[in-house]
């Protein structure tokens, strides 16, 4: 980032980019101007109860050795709700066809981390932002996160899935326009 000129960069990442903004917050907390937080965990362990994080990072490994489109029909129907436009679950499942199975399982063994240590030292500005019929990052795992991290703010989008920025651009665009206006008015950088 340094290198790239970035200053403090906004930085948003859902699901796993979420957890992933977590742990750069975590590792540098100097970095981060903002963090937007979609459809995301403070890792599977540090937002699911022990059980579910077991059974997730379990069939994540089997899922990494099925043929893709075997793959993509397991995951595929938790991503979404039940009102998404078919090309958009297609171009979604399009996307997911190249996966890796070695990257795939990185990402899992990634996802089952325990980040709670890191929510109540977030000082900057964060939105987290999760579909209201996500069965990935349930509503419960939200308001952990939102009563976790000082000062968030959370958007429930309405009839939406886990991949809430693919089902409804239009309202995460403007929750994260909203939000990104408010907080660089608001709030100078440190």
């Amino acid at each position: 980032m340094e290198r790239l000129g970035l200053g403090r960069p906004h930085v948003a990442g859902l699901s796993l980019g979420g957890i992933l903004a977590l742990a750069l917050h975590r590792r540098h907390p100097a970095v981060p101007r903002t963090l937007v937080l979609a459809s995301a965990y403070a890792g599977w362990a540090g937002s699911l109860p022990a059980e579910v994080t077991e059974q997730r990072l379990g069939q994540a490994m089997v899922l990494a050795d099925l043929p893709p489109a075997e793959f993509v029909g397991t995951l595929l129907p938790t991503m979404f709700g039940d009102a998404t436009p078919p090309e958009s679950v297609d171009a979604f499942a399009a996307s997911m066809l190249g996966f890796h199975p070695a990257g795939f399982r990185a990402m899992a063994r990634a996802s089952a981390e325990d980040l709670r240590d890191a929510l109540p030292r977030i000082d900057v500005p964060t939105l987290l932002i999760y579909g209201a019929r996500d069965v990935r990052a349930p509503l419960p795992v939200a308001e952990d996160l939102h009563t976790a991290i000082p000062g968030s703010s959370l958007v429930v989008l309405p009839d939406v899935g886990h991949a809430c920025n693919v089902e409804a651009p239009e309202a995460f665009n403007q929750a994260v326009r909203r939000f990104l206006h408010d907080s660089v008015r608001t709030r100078p950088v440190r």
